[in-house]
């Protein structure tokens, strides 16, 4: 699975199975179900500036909470990186926040825990990482597996 710097890693929808998923995780989020920590990411484009909207999870670690792009560098990650504010949404319930990219070196953490809750769902996107996985794999691969802190923003 390594990436090389000058090749960013992206793992496409695969067909009409991931997109349903999708859709439908997205749903059952707006309409207040947090499937497994689910959240509705809305990130306003940065191209197109219109707002684009994708289901993601959710993950707390020692008190933080953190967004992981198991499929690599999405667009919502790019969007997110240009972006100064995005919401995170769960029904009716909406919430305001910044996203701080992790720095690579310090991605182990984050992705371990990420691979813990999530890695039955997000296994076939990290290409062989799992929960099990050593330091020093996870830490080979973690330029390519974006991960972002999310910062609440002050009223």
């Amino acid at each position: 699975m390594s990436t090389s710097p000058s090749t960013p890693r992206y793992v496409a929808p695969t067909g009409r199975g991931d997109i349903a998923t999708t859709k439908v995780i997205r749903w059952l989020t707006e309409h207040g179900v947090s499937v497994f920590g689910s959240r509705v990411l809305t990130v306003r484009g940065r191209k197109s500036g219109t707002p684009q909207q994708i289901p993601v999870n959710l993950m707390p670690l020692d008190g933080e909470r953190y967004l992981v792009s198991p499929r690599g560098i999405t667009q919502w990650v790019r969007n997110a990186r240009a972006a100064e504010e995005v919401t995170l949404g769960v029904g009716q319930r909406v919430e305001h926040v910044r996203l701080v990219e992790v720095p690579v070196e310090d991605r182990v953490p984050v992705l371990r825990v990420y691979l813990d809750r999530w890695g039955w769902e997000v296994g076939r996107f990290v290409e062989g990482l799992t929960k099990d996985s050593t330091d020093a794999e996870l830490a080979a691969e973690a330029a390519g597996i974006p991960a972002f802190k999310v910062v609440d923003i002050a009223s």
